[in-house]
């Protein structure tokens, strides 16, 4: 009684002591979570547990995202998740995204599943209108998102209409040309043919190389006042507000990570950020040598397919060869049979024709003999005589082409046993052709400059050395240089699409940021973010944090 006593409060103890949760759903840009979290939990916790649900490691970048009164708000890390202006039902929503935005993405990106998110998250605001894209760029950019979909163009597999049910140009632009679906499908397909051989992290790299060089990347917007107020007669300082209390505490968010963000590029490397770069080579390296492999089997693959092929079309024309000789054979054969046939017919009419001439010429030798004793009948016996004669003189020519024609028929005979040997010789020689040469295929031995790897039961090793690491700088740099001359070749073809859809525009449908963008344009304006940003590097460290501290 007493253990059952002792049992009971136990277990009342410790349902008391559990702590109290409430359920969270964080939605990413491509999948919905959900998490039960303790009331005490600070907003780093719920973030951190995302991250790591996630695999992700450059967090600086993100954030947790949520609305308040049509007006967007960030997640405080120090602050107590339920102590947020958020909605008390469970379960609280939360949208993981991208709050800080890189300069250079291909230098600071150094995650794939980083890289990824910033690809979902861009491609929806230009989708979106959230970011303008002139219409060139746009075509440009719907074919990479399908290089990153679709793997490379194949005609067979991707016929016309694949991309009707997809989601990839700007309703702004589609409806800013006299173009049909169709015709748009064209032009992308045009562009998604050259990206071939390009995996789905580089085809995403490529689009973020293009869209961060847009006007309206990586800038958020708010309706604000201007108040001008020069401080310094060098420099023209003006300060800004919203009617909104919480606008501004957003605005001053934004400004302060916007600024730790720009003081970390332009410090060194931590041991964390060292060893993500360090494991990023090695994985890019193992992915560059598992795609060489990879196309080695594909190319071996091919020839055996196109061997095979050549095989198979050589022995279908043996086969035929083969049908036709002894087709061949057959009629040979019943040629000889008629005409050995038709040389007995007429060597045994030949031989009546002579026993019949013999017939008659024994019959005149008898009428001859024969006593006439009347004028009258010597009379008709000589008609009959000379009737017998002409007789035999017929049946003798008769015998005579009897003759001529069998000696004829034999001599065809003999020409159709020829030809019978003949085609039995040429279907011997068809039936005794190899069908297959050997095969021994040999793999094709790796360059010396590769690292080596091995395939075991339990997976693939690696043995990455220092001069695989340098080998793999050098062809990193050699990408850049033959990436600049691509980006001359893009942007040759940019202008030529540009010019091409010129003519389908209409003009009473552009937006005021096309004519925006267009006036930015002829003034040569939409490098001036660039300039913006190598102005600001140029300067100094001590004037960075003095410019970002007046802020």
């Amino acid at each position: 009684m007493a253990g059952a006593i002792a049992s009971r409060m136990s277990f009342s103890s410790l349902k008391r002591k559990q702590p109290k949760t409430f359920t969270v759903r964080i939605v990413t840009m491509d999948a919905e979570m959900e998490f039960n979290c303790e009331m005490k939990w600070k907003g780093k916790d719920l973030f951190d547990l995302v991250c790591r649900t996630l695999g992700l490691r450059e967090t600086w970048f993100f954030g947790l995202q949520y609305t308040i009164k049509d007006t967007v708000a960030w997640l405080k890390m120090d602050k107590k998740v339920l102590d947020h202006d958020v909605s008390k039902e469970e379960p609280v929503t939360f949208h993981f995204l991208a709050k800080f935005y890189p300069e250079n993405a291909e230098e600071e990106l150094v995650q794939e599943i980083t890289q990824h998110l910033f690809f979902l998250q861009v491609k929806k605001q230009i989708l979106d209108e959230k970011i303008y894209c002139p219409p060139e760029a746009s075509v440009l950019l719907a074919s990479y998102a399908v290089q990153a979909k679709y793997g490379d163009y194949d005609p067979s597999v991707h016929k016309r209409g694949f991309l009707a049910q997809e989601e990839l140009l700007p309703k702004r632009v589609i409806n800013l040309y006299q173009m049909t679906p169709e015709m748009w499908e064209e032009r992308i397909t045009a562009w998604y043919a050259e990206h071939r051989g390009r995996a789905r992290d580089e085809a995403e790299m490529e689009y973020l190389k293009i869209a961060q060089d847009l006007e309206m990347y990586g800038v958020n917007y708010f309706a604000i006042r201007f108040t001008i107020k020069p401080l310094d007669k060098k420099i023209d300082v003006f300060k800004f507000n919203s009617s909104k209390l919480r606008v501004n505490k957003l605005i001053l968010q934004l400004c302060i990570g916007n600024h730790d963000l720009f003081m970390r590029r332009r410090k060194a490397d931590s041991l964390e950020v060292q060893q993500m770069k360090a494991q990023a080579r090695e994985e890019k390296a193992r992915k560059q040598m598992e795609r060489q492999r990879l196309a080695r089997e594909k190319q071996m693959r091919e020839e055996a397919e196109r061997t095979r092929d050549e095989l198979e079309r050589r022995l279908l024309q043996m086969k035929e060869e083969a049908t036709m000789a002894n087709e061949a054979l057959m009629r040979s054969e019943e040629t000889a049979d008629l005409l050995a046939e038709k040389a007995q017919i007429t060597e045994e009419e030949a031989k009546l024709l002579a026993q019949k001439a013999a017939e008659a010429e024994q019959e005149m030798q008898r009428i001859k003999a024969t006593a006439i004793r009347t004028e009258e009948e010597k009379r008709l016996m000589e008609q009959k005589v000379l009737e017998a004669e002409v007789l035999a003189l017929k049946m003798a020519e008769e015998s005579e082409r009897r003759a001529k024609e069998a000696d004829q028929l034999k001599q065809d005979l003999q020409e159709a046993r020829e030809a019978e040997r003949r085609a039995k010789q040429k279907l011997l020689e068809i039936a005794t052709k190899p069908t297959y040469p050997p095969m021994n295929p040999v793999p094709a031995p790796l360059p010396p400059d590769i690292p080596s790897f091995n395939v075991g039961g339990d997976g693939l090793s690696f043995d990455f050395k220092d001069t695989d690491m340098k080998r793999l700088s050098m062809e990193i740099e050699k990408e850049k240089v033959e990436y600049m001359e691509k980006s001359k070749h893009l942007q040759e073809q940019l202008n030529e699409l540009k010019t091409e859809i010129e003519a389908l525009k209409l003009k009473e449908r552009e937006t005021a940021l096309d004519i925006l963008h267009n006036e930015n344009s002829d003034r040569g304006g939409t490098s001036s973010k660039h300039n913006t940003i190598k102005k600001l590097t140029l300067q100094s460290a001590k004037s960075r944090v003095a410019f970002f501290e007046e802020l």
